[in-house]
Parts: structure tokens; sequence; C-alpha cells
């Protein structure tokens, strides 16, 4: 049963979070911790339960989750790096435009308990949200399954964008860069299509296309969809701006 109308609302399928833990491949023990990661201040407030808890703590510790991980993907990654160049690559993957990019492709804004002034002042969009979510949904992880899946979830998000950032090209991943400026552009996302797999089960090539209003304007390759799909929107971008047709930050 849907909660009345001037109840704060509870997110996507009625508050069903089942949809994300399919994105993020993990099932928790603990759904309470979910929850919880998914929970903003305003629901709290406006539910007056106290059994309620909003996310605020567990970004809190998935903050710190977040910089061990991926400070160690990036020395696992990047050996013969100095502490210094290290630590500028750190503080562009952990940024809030980064974040907030990754939570929208997970979809995590549909999944949030907001009040009702934060659902109507566009709460779900909010990057300062979205990447607060992502932070404790992290946590949310961490505390209920340990180390390793949240590490998994840490490698399949950032590894796509380490290219950029050991390069110094961005801060942001071009997915999401791609995507705000298509819709600036035409009004909807743009579509990813994959068009061919290739190499053995163990060492495979993904190619991704990535498409505007039915026109193909980038193509990428990876050893994952993700990657792929990063590669393509670099493109995407590189030709939508050299048509005049956006602004490349």
């Amino acid at each position: 049963m849907r909660e009345p109308s001037d109840q704060p609302r509870n997110g996507a399928a009625d508050g069903d979070p089942a949809g994300l833990e399919r994105r993020i491949g993990y099932s928790f023990a603990n759904r309470s911790l979910l929850a919880e990661a998914l929970t903003h201040r305003s629901y709290v407030n406006e539910a007056r339960d106290p059994a309620v808890k909003d996310n605020e703590r567990l970004e809190f510790f998935g903050d710190a989750v977040l910089g061990f991980l991926v400070g160690r993907l990036l020395l696992e990654r990047f050996p013969e790096s100095r502490e210094g160049e290290l630590a500028r690559m750190k503080a562009s993957l952990v940024g809030e435009d980064t974040l907030a990019g990754l939570g929208r492709d997970l979809g995590i804004g549909a999944y949030l308990r907001l009040g009702r002034g934060e659902e109507r002042s566009g709460g779900r969009e909010r990057k300062s949200l979205l990447a607060d979510a992502f932070e404790a949904l992290l946590a949310a992880v961490y505390l209920d399954g340990g180390p390793e899946p949240a590490g998994r979830i840490v490698e399949e998000a950032f590894v796509p964008l380490l290219p950029g950032v050991a390069e110094g090209t961005s801060g942001r991943d071009h997915k999401t860069e791609f995507q705000e400026a298509v819709q600036a552009l035409c009004g909807a996302p743009p579509v990813y299509r994959l068009l061919s797999t290739s190499g053995p089960p163990h060492d495979q090539r993904f190619t991704v296309a990535a498409f505007v209003e039915g026109e193909q304007v980038g193509e990428g390759c990876g050893r994952n969809k993700k990657e792929a799909e990063q590669a393509a929107a670099r493109e995407g971008l590189a030709r939508l701006a050299a048509s005049g047709r956006a602004t490349v930050r």
C-alpha cells in the first residue's frame, strides 16, 4: 500500500531498493543498513520516527572507506607515481562531481527517501545528495559484507575513470559530462549500444557506441561495458565540441 500523500517520499518502487542491489551486484543481509544509506535528513525530520536514521553517519564512514579503497587502487595501478601525483588523482576521483556522476549512473536518486520539500526542490538530482548517498551506500556495503564487496564496487566504478585522471584531463567522469551536455542540447540522455564483444572469456574487449537522437556520435572500447561507455562518451563530447554543439569543460 502506498503511503498517504502527506508523508515524505519513500523512493522508487515504494522504497524497495532491490533494483539498486542488482545494479551494484550485492544483496544486503542487514537491509536496515541499506535503508539508512538511502535516507536523507529531510525524511527523518518529517517522519518524526526515532527509529528512522538518516545517512549522515554512514556518509562520514563512507568518506573514510572510499579514501582508503581509492588510495589502494591508485597504489596498485600506478606503482611508479609519486605521492603528490597520487594525491592529485585521488582528489579528482573522490570529488563531488565524480561521486555524483557515479551515483547518477547507479540510479541512486530514484531510491532516496526524501522529505516533501526536498522532493519538490529537485533533491533526487542534486549533486550533493547523490555524492553523499554514494558514500553512504559504500559504507553500508562495507559494514554488511566487509572490504571485499566494497572494494569490488569501487574497482568497477573507478577503474574506467583512471585514464582521464592520469592524464589530468578531467576531475569528472566523461559519461556524466556527456549526459549533461546532451540533455542541455536536446532534452534527452544519450543512448549506449553494445556493438561487439571480442577476445577470450578471461580477456574480453567490448565496443560500445553512443547515440544522440539516433545519430552515432562516439565509439569506444574497453575491458568492460562501463569502460567502453566512458570511451564512447569521451569521443562523443569531442565531436559535439568540434561541431560547436557543446562545450567541453
